[in-house]
């Protein structure tokens, strides 16, 4: 098969690779329908985090069954299948609290690559979740968010408490915060603040329901936001960039007993204790449980209730992934959408 190997930053490759195949009684293989590339492939890609050699990459999938080992019941060869970028059990004590992504037997979801023409899928029965038929095309994108950037940007609306009432700010326009900005949507949400510079995805977060767009950042974004709420911050922030002056420009955008739902993946963050104390704002987040999540994200996305799928700007062949790498790295696309 055809896969997408990272050889060190800014190199991307599409090789030729072994057709994955059953490991464990526990797995599937899946023959991908679309693959993309995520914002947290580029923090490799740009050599923020470290490349173990020839790294196969990505980990957001949907495709049809292939093949599945001998333990698995819930899923069978020709159904479409969504899965999570983490694969879990989802009948251990933290599965059932709806932590699959810290299920007591987590592992890659991906396991063999997911930016490829097959994948292999372990704990095949509590990590994918079939749709109620194979869907039409137009479906595939929206399907293909649910498997991580929908389940992540609704975590965090989840993790913000958002809901009726609430004044939501969203930092990050990636496809994650765009999608936050869907969730506090469809979440009952009153006001939604966008924080974005790029008219395009302002566009497109005003598509999914933001009611305002600040295109301030750091110090001057939460002066903003403090400005459009009397004074007091939003009730709900989500975070979705990950970095230390994203999570500060959250928290401090947050009215006391707010709420603070962090998605972005976090790279040297670091917390002043005494102003977090003083805050009293809520902080909760991390790897979000996109398996609690997915039955409804698929009947939502099936009924046409929501079209995550607008997030993919630029579709391209798999063996074109390198460029699909750069025009993300580049900001000249929000998502890249891999047609395997």
């Amino acid at each position: 098969m055809r896969g997408a190997v990272l050889y060190a930053p800014g190199d991307i490759r599409v090789d030729d690779r072994d057709d994955p195949a059953i490991v464990e009684p526990t797995d599937a293989v899946i023959r991908m329908a679309a693959t993309c590339v995520c914002g947290s492939d580029l923090w490799p890609y740009r050599g923020i985090e470290e490349v173990d050699g020839p790294s196969p990459m990505g980990h957001e999938y949907v495709g049809i069954v292939e093949e599945v080992g001998s333990d698995v019941r819930n899923v069978k060869p020709g159904q479409f299948v969504v899965g999570s970028f983490f694969a879990s059990d989802n009948t251990c004590e933290i599965c059932r609290a709806g932590y699959q992504t810290s299920c007591v037997q987590r592992q890659p979801g991906a396991a063999t690559g997911a930016q490829a023409q097959y994948c292999r899928i372990p704990l095949a029965d509590g990590t994918l979740v079939a749709t109620p038929d194979v869907p039409p095309a137009d479906l595939v994108p929206s399907l293909l968010a649910a498997s991580d950037v929908l389940g992540t940007g609704w975590f965090g609306a989840v993790a913000a408490e958002v809901g009726p009432g609430k004044t939501v700010a969203v930092v990050g326009d990636g496809a994650v915060g765009l999608l936050g900005v869907l969730a506090a949507k469809q979440l009952g949400a009153d006001r939604i603040i966008a924080m974005s510079r790029h008219e395009s995805r302002q566009k497109l977060a005003l598509e999914f329901g933001a009611t305002d767009i600040v295109t301030e950042r750091g110090d001057d974004g939460v002066a903003k936001i403090k400005d459009l709420t009397d004074g007091l911050g939003a009730h709900s922030v989500i975070e979705a960039v990950g970095t230390q002056e994203s999570m500060m420009q959250a928290i401090r955008s947050t009215r006391p007993g707010g709420h603070v739902g962090y998605v972005g993946v976090s790279h040297d963050v670091e917390l002043p204790g005494q102003e977090l104390f003083f805050s009293h704002v809520h902080l909760h987040g991390g790897p979000a449980p996109v398996r609690r999540f997915l039955p409804d994200l698929i009947d939502l996305i099936w009924n046409r209730t929501i079209d995550p799928g607008k997030v993919f700007d630029l579709t391209l062949p798999l063996d074109q992934a390198a460029e699909g790498y750069k025009a993300m790295d580049e900001r000249r696309a929000i998502k890249t959408l891999l047609q395997p």
